[in-house]
């Protein structure tokens, strides 16, 4: 393995946990890094670094970014969001991985792509649902900018820096570990 497939695969997985926090959001960095020439996606993924699809995915991007803003309209789009992410996870895991079989890039991009998409959507539409229970929905923006504010940032580390992302996706699952573990136990001491 060449430390270029590391390298794309560790900017799928950062991506990948990026696509959790927004979907849309890490696919307009990813296509404005590929339309830049800043990162060289496979070949059938070349349309992704279009003026196309970066228009499409730039106002895709805005409206998903607003849309988590309005109340109870966030709730409803964490409802679709784990298999979107799942998918979109799977995606730039899929247009990022270089130089691997076939059968290896599709199970990292279902498993490390799409699972670790999945498992930080589900720990953010979990965070909201207990922000719209224990707040009425008045914390909700606040969740909603550091969701937001993780994801630019994840998704510009993984394009520029993909190993130190890496480590961020390592750090951003040891906290839903932790949290969930206090969580449970808390919930065990009531019972």
């Amino acid at each position: 393995m060449t430390i270029e497939t590391i390298i794309s695969i560790c900017l799928g997985i950062g991506l990948a946990a990026s696509v959790g926090f927004r979907v849309f959001l890490p696919l307009f960095v990813l296509s404005l890094a590929s339309y830049f020439n800043v990162w060289q996606l496979n070949e059938s993924w070349e349309w992704v670094g279009s003026i196309t699809a970066l228009i499409t995915l730039g106002v895709a991007t805005l409206i998903e970014i607003c849309a988590y803003y309005i109340p109870y309209v966030d709730n409803l789009l964490d409802s679709i969001a784990v298999p979107l992410a799942a998918l979109a996870g799977t995606t730039v895991m899929l247009s990022t991985v270089a130089d691997l079989s076939p059968v290896i890039t599709w199970s990292l991009a279902i498993i490390a792509g799409g699972g670790t998409a999945a498992v930080i959507t589900g720990s953010t539409s979990t965070a909201r649902l207990a922000s719209t229970a224990t707040s009425g929905g008045l914390a909700n923006p606040i969740v909603t900018t550091i969701e937001t504010g993780v994801s630019i940032v994840m998704a510009i580390v993984s394009v520029f820096l993909p190993l130190i992302a890496i480590i961020l996706v390592l750090f951003i699952f040891l906290i839903i570990f932790f949290t969930f573990k206090k969580f449970k136990s808390s919930k065990l001491k009531k019972q």
